[in-house]
């Protein structure tokens, strides 16, 4: 098990939506101290005010995990102060809800950016440091559209896959190297946090309350879960590719279950 009490937790971006949620509930956990790292200044300082009104020491670094050098800048201000995490949660991200052909270039720069190379930036700059304690837990916040394809979505899915590809293999990685550092890839569906405000599910993919989704992830590294996937359903559509005629799996999903249709009217914020 991966204890949170007495952990020093990072969290990329942190600062609001499930970052905010899953640090409050690691400080209630007994953790340690958070290191918040988020790109918005505003957001950044008012998640630091809230989450060390009781006394918990809670590290907030203006970082944009995109930039390789700003990444640099906030590990040398984190290994000078000698943090260095046993948890850290990849959870920054971006998306563009419209068609590929309506993209430009800074959309898909940005999305890629922050949703892929963020997540290996970060781990590559305290990997070394982990190593040589022999100890942590890397967790991913992928996404479900890492395996299942969606209009509206094409750069966002491409990130994910990305990310997934890049998380699973870290993790056997991490294992074959003998390295003690755990690996969680989460692959939630929509959670209701604005990110996605606007897109449409159904009974089966309900809108994921943000609360409840930052508990299962907590709960997933503290088991040592390879993967969170959630809702439940979402643990279906490896096996419902892998059998179904692609004429069959887009009339399932995208007709019967809609999924195809759920970002008609996406109004969310990047």
């Amino acid at each position: 098990m991966t204890k949170i009490n007495n952990s020093l937790m990072l969290i990329t971006g942190g600062a609001s939506g499930i970052g905010l949620l899953m640090g409050q509930m690691a400080l209630s956990q007994g953790a340690s101290g958070l290191i918040i790292w988020d790109s918005h200044p505003t957001k950044l300082k008012a998640a630091a005010e809230l989450l060390s009104q009781d006394g918990q020491a809670v590290y907030p670094m203006q970082t944009d995990v995109s930039l390789p050098e700003s990444v640099q800048a906030s590990l040398v201000k984190c290994m000078d102060a000698g943090l260095v995490p046993d948890i850290i949660v990849l959870n920054a991200g971006v998306v563009t809800g419209k068609f590929f052909v309506d993209h430009h270039i800074d959309d898909i720069n940005r999305t890629l950016g922050v949703n892929v190379l963020g997540c290996m930036l970060v781990a590559k700059a305290f990997l070394p440091a982990m190593t040589q304690r022999g100890s942590g837990h890397i967790v991913t916040i992928a996404s479900a559209a890492g395996m299942l394809a969606n209009p509206r979505m094409s750069v966002y899915a491409a990130s994910k896959w990305a990310v997934l590809g890049w998380s699973e293999s870290l993790r056997l990685e991490m294992k074959a190297l003998k390295t003690g550092i755990r690996v969680t890839t989460v692959t939630p569906s929509y959670i209701d946090t604005g990110m996605f405000h606007g897109a449409r599910v159904n009974f089966l993919l309900p809108l994921m309350k943000p609360e409840k989704a930052a508990r299962k992830i907590i709960s997933g590294v503290v088991h040592n879960r390879n993967f969170v996937r959630m809702p439940a359903l979402v643990y279906l559509l490896p096996l419902f590719k892998g059998i179904l005629p692609v004429s069959w799996f887009d009339f399932l999903v995208g007709k019967l279950l809609g999924v195809y249709k759920s970002m008609d009217h996406f109004t969310g914020h990047a």
